[in-house]
């Protein structure tokens, strides 16, 4: 097996992870949780998201969340836009960095645009600017790339015109994100392959929501075929108010303790994480999708053997 010997995680939970959750966080809150972060060495963070607060109200102080924040040399603080006002909300508050979206569904983009993808595409050129010229970096990303709710299969030919399309207005960082949580690691491995080899000039990551439990899995699968940049969320909250059925992200404490079980580097203190996730659940008044909050990292085992059990085995050893 072939396995990276070191990732970037980036954090999501903050946009994805919080933007169906009923109870919606303050300021204060979300900038202990970032503060957290940080101390936790988690480099990339997703801050929120500049989306209508009609049509998510839990993004609503993403503005406020910005101006407060000391942003921390060698920290990558980001956000979802979805259109130049947003674009115009994240210079005016001090956002460096935006990521831009498209489905790669033709269903999904109809169902809640009723615009085919090529055509909502059109609207980014405006948004890429606007950011260029007020030193914004700019990401993008493609939703549904291994299937949707509308659309079982997708061509690859129509994830490859969407690349295109974002080379065309130069970005070159792009995540291939599964919100409906559908892809399977041999999907994962095939498409990941290609799209490698296909556009080597582009930084690829991978964003899984563990709808049907496959998100370590399609980790797993992704690392194989050399992909290095992951989403997670903490406490694997997350889910997408635009896509029927999506459930959380892969939670971060997930991943980290996999790669720290593994030898994989990721530059992050699970310990903290853990801390993060527990202090999230708290603010949301509910439990989130995290297997290691419920069952510990792995380090942990012995610890949480009956009584006298772990000692007793160490000494027979």
């Amino acid at each position: 097996m072939k396995l990276a010997e070191k990732i970037t995680v980036c954090e999501v939970g903050l946009r994805d992870g919080l933007q169906i959750e009923k109870q919606i966080l303050t300021v204060e809150q979300k900038l202990n949780l970032l503060h957290g972060l940080e101390k936790a060495g988690v480099k990339v963070i997703e801050v929120g998201s500049f989306m209508s607060p009609k049509a998510v109200p839990q993004m609503a102080n993403t503005d406020e969340v910005f101006r407060c924040l000391v942003q921390l040399p060698g920290v990558e603080y980001r956000a979802l836009v979805g259109n130049v006002k947003g674009v115009q909300r994240a210079v005016e508050c001090g956002c460096k960095k935006i990521k831009l979206n498209i489905s790669a569904s033709k269903g999904h983009c109809l169902a809640n645009l009723n615009k085919l993808p090529m055509e909502q595409m059109k609207t980014f050129a405006p948004s890429v600017a606007l950011a260029r010229k007020n030193n914004v970096q700019v990401s993008g990303s493609i939703a549904c790339p291994f299937g949707s709710p509308w659309d079982e299969t997708i061509p690859i030919s129509d994830i490859c015109e969407i690349i295109d399309a974002y080379l065309q207005v130069g970005v070159n960082e792009i995540s291939i994100s599964d919100a409906p949580g559908m892809a399977m690691p041999k999907q994962v491995y095939e498409l990941m392959g290609e799209l490698t080899a296909r556009y080597p000039q582009c930084k690829f990551i991978l964003h899984f929501h563990n709808t049907r439990g496959m998100g370590i899995a399609n980790i797993m699968a992704g690392m194989e075929a050399g992909i290095t940049w992951y989403d997670g969320s903490l406490a694997g909250t997350g889910g997408c108010p635009f896509v029927p059925g999506a459930a959380g992200n892969v939670s971060t404490e997930d991943i980290i303790n996999m790669c720290d079980a593994q030898g994989i580097e990721t530059g992050i203190d699970l310990d903290r994480i853990i801390a993060l996730g527990h202090k999230l659940e708290e603010y949301m008044g509910h439990q989130g999708g995290s297997a290691v909050l419920r069952g510990g990292k792995n380090k942990d085992i012995l610890l949480r053997m009956p009584t006298g059990q772990g000692e007793n085995y160490t000494q027979k050893k």
